[in-house]
């Protein structure tokens, strides 16, 4: 089924449906399924997303559990991990069936979103490495995670020490002096005076690093109404 611009009511019979829009009209019909297949292999090769396309093709493998393909669920939970900090890779995983799970590659990638979940970048990368051939099939993997981790340090530190970005980029050496020129010249990093391991890396300023930044008070609870359930 190809894909195309709609076109006049008078030529309905002749229509030809964009992924997006198959989801929309008839989601639950397994004819799509090929369509919803191939759309997961060209996200893929063009580096683009779509989760609701991805958990309709889930939700149909819950229908049709003989045409469900473990290679194509691997890919979209890789696409998932890929999208952090939003909740996708569990918006996946619910529709995915336990015993399905219990396969190495699917306990891989859950074990991967834990550490991702926690912070724990050393360990993730080292997870990661051994599993190579399940997270490098889907190119853009590791930037994509890479910009998640300067996501958390950005919303945890106001200095970051270069060990614990290393740490939690995965880059080291020439390449991470490089990564830092790039970020000091784009997103407004500033390195301190220093060099080597003691360098340390002044960020943005934001309302979670410096939360006197906060710019709606009327976010927070009036103390009237603390006081009104802690009397």
């Amino acid at each position: 089924m190809g894909r195309g611009r709609e076109t006049p009511k008078s030529q309905q019979q002749q229509v030809s449906y964009t992924v997006e829009q198959l989801v929309a009209v008839n989601p639950y019909n397994p004819d799509i399924l090929p369509d919803l297949e191939n759309y997961v292999n060209e996200q893929v090769s063009l580096q683009t997303y779509s989760l609701d396309a991805n958990l309709c093709l889930l939700r149909l493998y819950q229908f049709e559990p003989d045409r469900m393909s473990t290679q194509i669920v691997a890919r979209i939970l890789v696409k998932a991990l890929m999208a952090m900090p939003a909740p996708d890779f569990s918006l996946c995983l619910f529709l995915i069936p336990e015993r399905v799970q219990m396969e190495e590659q699917f306990k891989t990638l859950i074990v991967l979103s834990h550490y991702l979940e926690t912070g724990r970048f050393r360990q993730f990368w080292d997870e990661a490495a051994k599993s190579r051939h399940i997270v490098e099939a889907v190119p853009g993997f590791e930037q994509a995670i890479q910009a998640f981790a300067i996501h958390v340090l950005t919303l945890t530190y106001q200095k970051v020490p270069r060990t614990v970005l290393a740490e939690a980029i995965n880059i080291e050496g020439l390449s991470l002096d490089k990564f830092l020129e790039h970020h000091v010249a784009n997103s407004g990093w500033i390195l301190e005076k220093g060099h080597g391991k003691g360098q340390l890396i002044i960020l943005p300023r934001n309302e979670f690093n410096h939360p006197e930044l906060k710019k709606n008070a009327a976010d927070s609870i009036p103390l009237e109404h603390v006081t009104r359930i802690f009397p």
